[in-house]
């Protein structure tokens, strides 16, 4: 979830200002009974591990737990920083081919460009979008009537704002909106490799700190034999006293799918050194199959143009009806 454009963000805070000297209540509308996901995702740089094992890896599981799975990539949220429209493009296209990849299937989930749903200001003004993202946020979160959202717990309070303003909303104008909650993925954060205090980033200086989806198996192992551990050999898990070796094992046991605890049984008599080429290897097997599928993919930009366009055209099915009564409630012609 990220940021938005600056006439969203004028409409946001007109909506905002609406909602609290609003009218008496109007008769409720009826509530939708079906459950509906939403979440974004920016598309400026390649994914890395910490975005795949945080968020995209639970996005494909959702696809099959809820009736209605919308993810969007948020093109007008990554405006409110300057950006070469040339590289935007081709960022969204390559954004769209890891997304599908990963296993985002458009025959089960609605997967659209946010710009072919909403209108955008040309002129750029980073400022006013990068202060408003919370209001921004809430505003993609409640135009599709969203019951759940996939969020990392630095959003939990962002989530706590769009519950807020749904509630207030339904209480001077009538029941429109649900009350979004939150889903926490069991990998809540996965840090850097260089820094384990520290979030895994793509703005992250130091190149050896982040893994890269698209990394070569070469890359991946010279990362992991650089990354930080400590000075005991041995492998265990201690969050508290071996921050690196035990994001290691965090690592290992969510590219792996097993548990913590057998991750560390079978590494029983590896040193740190040999078992950081070991959850290398782990980490080059779970993301080459996807490797190969976003070189395939990118290959064919027409298919990736073409599953935009119908998720666009699916999500703004969802988004006109509810746009249309929230002015009406509101009083906007």
């Amino acid at each position: 979830m990220a940021l938005c454009s600056v006439r969203k963000a004028r409409e946001c805070w007109s909506f905002i200002r609406a909602l609290h000297k609003g009218p008496a209540a109007t008769p409720a509308s009826q509530k939708d009974s079906v459950e509906r996901v939403f979440s974004g995702i920016q598309p400026t740089g390649i994914p890395h591990l910490g975005n795949y094992l945080g968020a995209i890896e639970s996005w494909v599981k959702l696809q099959e737990e809820y009736d209605t799975v919308l993810y969007s990539v948020v093109d007008l949220h990554s405006i409110t920083v300057p950006q070469d429209p040339t590289i935007l493009q081709q960022s969204i296209l390559d954004m769209t081919a890891v997304l599908l990849a990963c296993g985002i299937n458009p025959e089960k989930s609605i997967l659209f460009q946010q710009s072919q749903t909403k209108a955008a200001k040309q002129k750029h003004d980073g400022t006013v979008g990068l202060l408003t993202y919370p209001v921004l946020q809430a505003a993609d979160i409640l135009c599709y009537k969203s019951t759940h959202v996939p969020v990392g717990e630095d959003q939990v309070q962002h989530m706590e704002l769009v519950q807020d303003l749904a509630r207030s909303f339904n209480q001077k104008y009538g029941e429109l909106f649900p009350l979004p909650k939150s889903i926490l993925t069991s990998m809540k954060k996965v840090k850097s490799l260089r820094d384990p205090s520290a979030k895994m980033s793509k703005s992250d200086p130091d190149k050896l700190a982040t893994v890269g989806i698209t990394d070569s198996p070469e890359e991946i192992v010279k990362k992991f034999r650089k990354a930080m551990t400590d000075f005991t050999s041995e492998v265990t898990y201690e969050p508290d006293s071996r921050a690196g070796v035990s994001n290691m094992v965090e690592i290992h046991a969510a590219v792996s799918g097993l548990s913590v605890e057998e991750v560390v049984r079978r590494s029983a008599g590896l040193d740190t050194a040999r078992y950081k080429l070991l959850v290398a290897d782990a980490v080059i097997e779970k993301f080459a199959p996807i490797r190969r599928e976003i070189e395939r993919l990118k290959m064919d930009k027409d298919y990736l143009k073409k599953v935009l366009r119908v998720g666009s055209a699916k999500a703004k099915e969802l988004a006109y009806p509810v746009l249309e009564e929230v002015k009406k409630l509101v009083g906007i012609l």
